[in-house]
């Protein structure tokens, strides 16, 4: 019997959605008093589930199915011409992967990266409190993946979640300054040719909506997988 059949979910009440203007969202969260392994992170994690902190959530909403989960195959994946210019714009920059831990340098550039591309949402103003609960959590294997130019300068973050199949891309954090580096797919293209190297399949990215612009993003790591009528299935490439 898998681990998921002893779990208890809630639902929350209706609330302004954060992707979508003008439309309401439920929320779906796993019961914060479960006992959270690897093994069920990773059954959670293939039906949908992200994390958030130790919180496990799916959207529920009645009305709409906009965000779908979606994963990148990395076997298939090849960079396209733009990407691979991106791989080349930053091939003196160097990635260490380390334990969760805060420091003010890390701090600083998560504060600078809300206070400037995400001023207007529910995730502004930054804490150091908010910085914790938010990337770090109690029974997950995460891991900061810290981008340095050749100076050492730190540009980007990339938090990450080890599982038995790939990464799971929680969140990136990055110098909002450094547009023209484009850290934000560089960190994509990293984690795909990390799981190359690992022998791990996939990568999974959160959910893709097609109607978000923030969000479409993600459909540029072809081939893409999104999680429909419970079934990964390929999104055909434009």
């Amino acid at each position: 019997m898998s681990n998921l059949a002893t779990l208890r979910f809630f639902s929350t009440p209706a609330h302004a959605c954060s992707y979508l203007e003008e439309h309401q969202a439920t929320t779906l969260f796993v019961d914060p008093k479960a006992s959270i392994t690897p093994k069920l992170y990773e059954e959670l994690t293939r039906i949908g589930f992200r994390r958030s902190g130790d919180y496990l959530y799916r959207p529920h909403c009645d009305s709409c199915q906009a965000c779908i989960p979606a994963r990148v195959r990395v076997e298939d994946f090849q960079p396209r011409r733009s990407q691979r210019r991106v791989l080349n714009r930053n091939a003196d920059i160097q990635v260490e992967m380390i334990r969760p831990v805060f420091t003010n340098e890390l701090y600083q550039l998560y504060s600078r990266y809300i206070e400037l591309r995400h001023g207007d949402g529910d995730m502004f103003p930054p804490t150091q409190e908010q910085f914790a609960s938010f990337l770090m959590s109690s029974w997950s294997d995460t891991r900061f993946c810290c981008f340095r130019d050749a100076d050492g300068r730190l540009l980007a973050v990339a938090v990450v979640d080890v599982l038995a199949d790939g990464l799971s891309a929680v969140y990136t954090f990055y110098d909002p300054a450094r547009t023209e580096l484009a850290l934000g797919t560089l960190a994509v293209l990293w984690q795909i040719e990390y799981c190359r190297q690992q022998g791990l399949p996939y990568v999974y990215l959160g959910y893709w909506i097609q109607r978000c612009r923030k969000m479409r993003y993600k459909e540029d790591f072809q081939p893409l997988e999104l999680l429909l009528d419970e079934r990964w299935q390929a999104l055909p490439e434009r």
